[in-house]
């Protein structure tokens, strides 16, 4: 493997016990970092940015304040109320987010991963949810000294929504245009796109970006809370990365089962690809 660049999420149902809110897969996490740091070693010139979902930690509390739905930035007269509960809720989603960063970070360093957290929420301010305001060095520098930059789900400003959260995917859609991927993984439970969803017998392998609107209505959401959109969302997001991104590829498939992530990151696919 050469000079490649890949973006890998850890999805939240992944990472943490999706129906038991604030409960990490702590076991799940130090297995994911060893692969990490096994694959890491291996390939000395891969570029890897890792994004992590929050599960059950941001979208529990973002549910329960509709954070990333945003706020009418100028109250009418009776909404001031309604409005510090919205920057309440908005301060403790960035909290639960960070909580579980913290678990991330911690087992990757106990992996020997030299990792470093970017929390978009300090750096990142978007328009209708596109990142338009980033300070990038410190990620660039980052990768210059072969540090592993973590980014992940989380509040930010919006300038026309007051406050919303961003996911991985969102965040990694304006990544890869500062740090262009040749591929982009997204790790998680499920094995990859159903052909029927939620029967779950058919996986599709592979879904070129012409045969995707054929098969459109057929994608389902999520079966646990997921304020960011499900299956659906993402296998779009990632077409709108392909088109802008010549010659990326996107894999969505489950690292549940030991070794997965490795055969992943080192090119196999072990889930559903998707291409151009």
């Amino acid at each position: 493997m050469t000079h490649e660049t890949i973006f890998l999420k850890l999805g939240g149902s992944l990472i943490t016990d999706k129906d038991k809110p604030y409960t990490p897969r702590l076991d799940k996490l130090k297995e994911l970092a060893l692969e990490i740091k096994t694959v890491l070693d291996s390939n000395p010139e891969l570029v890897l940015i890792l994004g992590h979902g929050s599960g059950s930690f941001g979208h529990t509390a973002a549910k329960k304040y509709g954070t990333r739905d945003g706020i009418k930035v100028s109250p009418r007269r009776g909404e001031a109320r309604e409005e510090n509960d919205y920057w309440r809720g908005f301060a403790e989603v960035r909290f639960q987010a960070a909580e579980l960063t913290r678990y991330v970070m911690q087992t990757l360093l106990e992996a020997g991963v030299p990792a470093i957290p970017f929390s978009p929420s300090a750096s990142m301010v978007s328009t209708n949810r596109v990142v338009t305001a980033h300070n990038i060095l410190a990620i660039r520098k980052a990768l210059e000294v072969h540090l592993l930059p973590v980014v992940h789900g989380d509040v930010a400003f919006d300038e026309a929504l007051g406050g919303t959260i961003l996911s991985t995917e969102d965040v990694f859609a304006f990544l890869a245009e500062q740090f262009p991927p040749t591929r982009i993984l997204l790790a998680g439970i499920e094995a990859g796109v159903w052909a029927d969803f939620p029967a779950r017998t058919m996986l599709v392998k592979q879904i070129q970006l012409s045969d995707y609107e054929n098969m459109r209505a057929g994608i389902g959401g999520s079966a646990s809370t997921d304020v960011t959109g499900g299956m659906k969302a993402k296998v779009e997001e990632m077409f709108g990365l392909i088109q802008k991104n010549k010659g990326l590829t996107t894999q969505i498939f489950s690292a549940e089962e030991s070794g997965f992530l490795t055969r992943a990151l080192n090119g196999e696919n072990v889930g559903t690809l998707l291409s151009g």
